[in-house]
C-alpha cells in the first residue's frame, strides 16, 4: 500500500523501583483501533484481543498482525511495522515544525533496475485483482477518488505504395480500382493522441477494491461544420475507448470475484494484440489482429493455485450489446443514432473467456504467461416495413417482415515472455465477425437458392437489403447466413538490449524488435454469394523501436500486405485498372511517441 501506519504514541517513564509505567492503560487502548473499530474495519471482539493485557508496543503488533491476516496490509509491511514487544523502545517525542523557508526534501530516487525487462506481452486485460490502495494518485477528490492520469502521442511519417480507400491505416485491398497506378500515398499522422485516467474510491470495507478508468482519443471522424470545410484535415474529433467501473471482493487468501460495468474491452479474441507502430487497428483490420471494445456487464473469478510457477485461473462471462459493425447506405443515421439490427433481436450478446497464468520463466523482469480460450455469440434482425415490401408480396406479409442471423466466434490465444524471446499470437474462427475486424468485413449475405420471382427491400435502418421470394410457390423471405471466416497471427519479440547485455543505466538499454506475420480468411463459396472477390488478406510486418528514455519512443516499421482473390470467380477486380489476382501494399511507417 506504500502507507506506513502509525499505530500509536508511546511515553515511557522509568522509575526508581525499576518498573515501567505506561501513559496509556491497556484498558482505555489505542485511539487508532477505536478508529479502525468505528469504520467497521475491527469488530469489538477484535479490538478486545488487541488491547486487553497489553502495553502500547503490543497493542501495536497486535494490531499490525490482525491488519496482515484481513489483506489490508502485505507480509512485507507487516515486518517493516512489526517489533518485539518484549522489548519496547524508549523514545523522546519532540514537536517538530517547518517554515516557509525550510529546505525541501529531495525525492527519493527510483531504483535502477538491475536486468534490463524482458519483453511484455501487449495484456489488454489481466486476470490479477487490483490491490487496494494500490493506485498512487495524481489528484485527490473531495469526493474521496484518487486519480491517476495518463496519456500518449504519436506522430506518424506513413508511404503507402497502394492505398486506393484514401486512409492512413491500411484495409483489405482489391475493394476497389487503384487508378492508372498502384495509388500511392503519403501521409503525416497527429490523431494518435490518447488520454485517460485511472481512478480508485476507497470502501469501507478492508476487501472491497473499486476501480475504474475512463480513456478516449482522437481518432474518431473529421468535424462536419463549416467553418471546417478548409481545415478539417487537422481537426480530429475525440472518442470514446474505455469507460468502467470496476468492483472486486477478496474473499479468502487465494480467490476474488469482480464485476464490472461500462465499455472495455471484449472478452471475445481481444485478450493478445501485436505490438506494433501502426496501432490505429493494430496492423490494420483483416489482417489476423482480430479485437474490439464494446458496452458490457463483465463477472468473473480468479483463483490462486500457487506453487512455484505461481498458477492462478480467471473465468470470465460478460452479457454485451450485440453488435455488428453494419454499413448502411444512410451513413450519417448510423453515425447519429448508431446501428440497430442487433438490439433490434430482443436479444442481449453473450461473451465469455479463460484465462489460465503461470510464471513460465522465472528470470528476473520476466512477466507471467497466459493461454486464453474465449467465445461470443450474438443475434441481429433485419425489419422490412409494411410500405417497403415489394408489391408482389404485401398480400403474403400485411404487416412487413423480419429475417434474422447469428455470429457465432470462438479463439485460443497464447502469450509466452521469456527472458530472451516473448512468442504470442491467436487463432479465432466464427461467422459474421465484421464487428471483431474480421471475416474480411464481410457480415452477411441472402440465400436465394431455389427461390424464383424474386423482389428485393431495404431493411428499416437502411444497412441490408432483404429478398423475397417464391419457394414451390410459396412467398418466403430468403434467409440470411453469416459469413464463415477464421484467422490468426504470430508475432516475436526480441529485448535486443538484453541479449547485447546493454547497460541498464545507459542509453541502450532500450532497443527492442519484432516481426509479424497474420491473415484472415473467408469461406470462398460465402465470399461469393456475398458478391465480393478478394477471400484471403495475409501480412508480413517487422519492426525495430527505440526507447530513448521513460518518455520518448523512436519506431520504424516495414510492411508488406497482401489481398488475393477467389481464383474460381469468372470476373477478376481490377488492379491498376487490370484484372488481378493479388494485389499488396508496402507500406513504411517511422513515429516517434511521447507517453505521459
Amino acid at each position: 500500500m506504500g502507507i506506513y501506519l502509525r499505530l500509536t504514541l508511546l511515553v515511557i517513564v522509568s522509575l526508581g523501583s525499576g518498573i515501567t509505567v505506561y501513559s496509556q492503560s491497556a484498558d482505555t487502548g489505542d485511539p487508532l483501533v477505536r478508529v479502525l473499530q468505528t469504520k467497521g474495519i475491527l469488530t469489538e471482539a477484535e479490538v478486545r484481543a488487541i488491547t486487553i493485557n497489553a502495553s502500547p508496543a503490543e497493542q501495536r503488533d497486535r494490531l499490525a498482525a490482525l491488519l496482515r491476516d484481513k489483506g489490508v496490509i502485505s507480509a512485507t509491511e507487516f515486518d517493516a511495522l512489526h517489533t518485539t514487544a518484549a522489548t519496547p523502545v524508549v523514545k523522546t517525542i519532540t514537536a517538530e515544525y517547518k517554515t516557509s523557508s525550510a529546505e525541501p526534501v529531495a525525492p527519493k530516487p527510483q531504483p535502477t533496475p538491475a536486468v534490463i525487462a524482458a519483453i511484455a506481452p501487449v495484456r489488454l486485460m489481466g486476470i490479477e485483482s487490483p490491490k487496494r490502495e494500490g493506485l498512487i494518485p495524481d489528484i485527490k477528490l473531495g469526493t474521496g477518488a484518487r486519480l491517476k492520469l495518463y496519456g500518449i502521442f504519436k506522430t506518424s511519417i506513413i508511404h503507402d505504395s497502394s492505398s486506393p480507400q484514401g486512409n492512413d491505416f491500411p484495409l483489405p485491398l482489391l475493394a476497389s480500382d487503384t487508378g492508372p497506378n498502384n495509388s500511392p500515398e503519403f501521409h503525416v499522422r497527429v490523431r494518435g493522441l490518447r488520454l485517460g485516467a485511472n481512478f480508485e474510491w476507497l470502501d469501507v470495507a478492508p476487501k472491497t477494491t473499486l476501480t475504474g478508468k475512463l480513456e478516449f482519443d482522437f481518432e474518431g471522424d473529421f468535424p462536419r461544420s463549416n467553418n471546417r470545410n478548409i481545415t478539417s484535415i487537422r481537426s480530429n474529433q475525440p472518442s470514446l475507448r474505455l469507460a468502467w467501473v470496476r468492483i472486486d471482493r477478496r474473499v479468502g487468501e487465494n480467490d476474488s470475484f469482480f464485476a464490472l460495468f461500462g465499455q472495455d474491452w471484449s472478452p471475445f479474441v481481444s485478450s493478445t494484440l501485436p505490438n506494433m507502430i501502426e496501432n490505429t487497428n493494430f496492423g490494420g483490420v483483416g489482417y489476423g489482429a482480430a479485437y474490439t471494445r464494446i458496452p458490457q456487464v463483465k463477472f468473473g473469478l480468479n483463483h490462486k493455485f500457487g506453487g512455484s510457477r505461481d498458477f492462478r485461473f480467471g473465468p470470465e462471462i460478460a452479457i454485451v450489446l450485440p453488435a455488428f459493425g453494419n454499413l448502411p447506405s444512410d451513413v450519417a443515421n448510423q453515425l447519429a443514432f448508431g446501428e440497430r439490427q442487433g438490439v433490434d433481436s430482443e436479444k442481449p450478446g453473450i461473451q465469455g473467456r479463460a484465462v489460465l497464468q503461470w510464471q513460465l520463466d522465472k528470470a528476473a523482469g520476466v512477466a507471467p504467461a497466459q493461454l486464453i480460450f474465449s467465445f461470443e455469440h450474438a443475434e441481429r434482425t433485419a425489419i422490412v416495413t409494411a410500405a417497403n415490401v415489394p408489391v408482389g408480396f404485401r398480400a403474403a406479409f400485411p404487416n412487413g417482415a423480419e429475417v434474422s442471423s447469428d455470429s457465432n466466434g470462438y479463439s485460443a490465444e497464447f502469450q509466452l515472455p521469456t527472458h530472451f524471446v516473448t512468442l504470442v499470437g491467436k487463432y479465432y474462427g466464427g461467422s459474421d465477425l465484421r464487428f471483431f475486424l474480421a471475416g474480411q468485413l464481410l457480415s452477411n449475405f441472402n440465400d436465394t437458392f431455389g427461390l424464383t420471382s424474386t423482389a428485393t427491400a431495404t431493411s428499416i435502418d437502411g444497412s441490408s437489403t432483404v429478398v423475397f421470394g417464391l419457394d414451390n410457390d410459396i412467398p418466403v423471405v430468403a434467409p440470411q447466413r453469416p459469413v464463415r471466416a477464421h484467422g490468426g497471427f504470430v508475432q516475436i519479440g526480441f529485448p535486443l538490449s538484453r541479449i547485447f547485455n546493454a547497460d541498464p543505466k545507459g542509453r541502450n538499454a532500450g532497443w527492442t524488435a519484432f516481426l509479424y506475420y497474420g491473415g484472415d480468411q473467408v469461406v470462398a463459396r460465402d465470399a461469393r454469394r456475398f458478391g465480393v472477390r478478394g477471400s484471403w488478406s495475409d501480412l508480413f510486418s517487422g519492426n525495430i523501436q527505440y526507447k530513448w528514455n521513460q518518455w520518448v519512443t523512436f519506431g520504424y516499421e516495414q510492411g508488406y500486405y497482401r489481398t488475393r482473390a477467389d481464383s474460381h470467380t469468372g470476373l477478376l477486380p481490377l488492379f491498376r485498372g487490370i484484372p488481378s489476382y493479388t494485389t499488396h501494399n508496402i507500406r513504411s511507417e517511422f513515429a516517434a511517441i511521447f507517453t505521459f
